[in-house]
């Protein structure tokens, strides 16, 4: 059992984060957010998968002013990434916007973030704090410092601006594209402030190199309890974010939404197309929105007999197959049916 940090509670539209709520799941639209039916129709797909937040890129007023009617249409709470003005923050606030994310170290004069944060506190609008190590101040730049530690202060230097306005909406975020030094400023900054804490690994990359970043470095972090809410970036369809999400928050039993996936590795006793199978398992089953662990086994070995916790199973045999429910066989059948037969079994079980 993963015993989590203590933070404060926010809330973003319906959507708790921090104070023990469920970590949730984010993503952001790759869309322009000035076109409304691109940027609505990806949002509805993103919650379709289970995305709780979407945040959308702020670029001008044009795209300010859409959030208007983006919001309207929204079924999920989202989220205005502002860079540079502060003005299309306000604009956004004004337009109905669920919360704020601020880089500070692009926003520019104090005087302008204390105008987004008092419109922001007569709102009750969340602020995030987002970090990236490759925008900081550029005094705090020149320090000789680790990164890790220039992110922390850069942090700490515009909660303080947020707190002396007392404004405690805050979520914060120390994002870089290295892995240690995001873990290092997390750990750091997870010590120094009570606030909740969105994880990420920027820039992580394309979906196998961006998984694995992104996996090492939140699942590090949240097996130490640290993290509220959490963003898989990946060059890829937005989608894949979600789905990545879930499945590390699902890894380490800290959410159970959809199936969870088992198969063994291949070896010289597998004796049907495994790779292949458990694919099709997987793509078949994606969208079944069961809490169950599905297993896709090479051989009598290995399935049920190893794979006997999960809730179904597929052992495979030469040319042939056995389906498995709790770790004991309930039909065998050949190899092309056994799709069929496992969705048959699971349907029938969940009446």
């Amino acid at each position: 059992m993963i015993k989590r940090r203590k933070s404060t509670g926010i809330n973003i539209g319906n959507i708790k984060i921090g104070d023990n709520a469920p970590i949730s799941v984010q993503s952001m639209c790759n869309t322009d957010t000035r076109d409304i039916e691109k940027t609505v129709s990806q949002i509805r797909e993103l919650a379709e998968h289970g995305c709780e937040i979407v945040r959308l890129a702020v670029l001008n007023k044009d795209a300010a002013e859409t959030i208007k009617e983006i919001v309207k249409r929204s079924p999920v709470p989202l989220v205005a990434d502002i860079h540079f003005d502060y003005r299309l923050a306000i604009q956004c606030i004004n337009n109905g916007i669920n919360a704020l994310r601020l880089n500070p170290g692009n926003i520019g004069k104090r005087e302008n973030i204390e105008k987004v944060v008092t419109l922001a506190k007569q709102q009750k609008i969340p602020i995030r704090i987002g970090v990236n190590a490759g925008s900081l101040e550029k005094e705090i730049q020149q320090e000789n410092i680790p990164l890790s530690e220039k992110m922390v202060k850069s942090a700490l230097k515009h909660i303080q601006i947020l707190e002396d306005l007392d404004f405690d909406l805050i979520k914060v975020s120390l994002k870089s594209s290295d892995v240690m030094t995001t873990i290092d400023a997390y750990r750091s900054i997870a010590e120094k402030i009570p606030y909740p804490l969105h994880l990420g690994v920027t820039e992580a990359g394309t979906l196998r190199g961006g998984l694995v970043k992104s996996s090492v470095g939140l699942g590090t972090l949240l097996a130490e309890g640290i993290g509220d809410t959490i963003r898989v970036s990946l060059t890829e369809n937005p989608v894949e974010e979600v789905i990545a999400g879930f499945d590390i928050l699902k890894s380490l039993n800290l959410r159970k939404r959809g199936v969870n996936f088992v198969s063994c590795p291949t070896c010289g006793r597998t004796q049907i197309d495994l790779i292949n199978l458990a694919k099709k398992v997987e793509e078949k089953f994606k969208n079944l929105d069961m809490p169950i662990t599905i297993a896709t086994m090479g051989c009598a070995v290995n399935g049920p007999g190893e794979a006997k916790h999960a809730d179904f199973g597929i052992a495979g045999g030469i040319g042939e197959g056995y389906i498995f429910q709790k770790g004991e066989i309930v039909a065998r059948v050949p190899e092309n049916e056994l799709l069929e037969k496992l969705e048959e079994i699971i349907i029938k079980s969940s009446k």
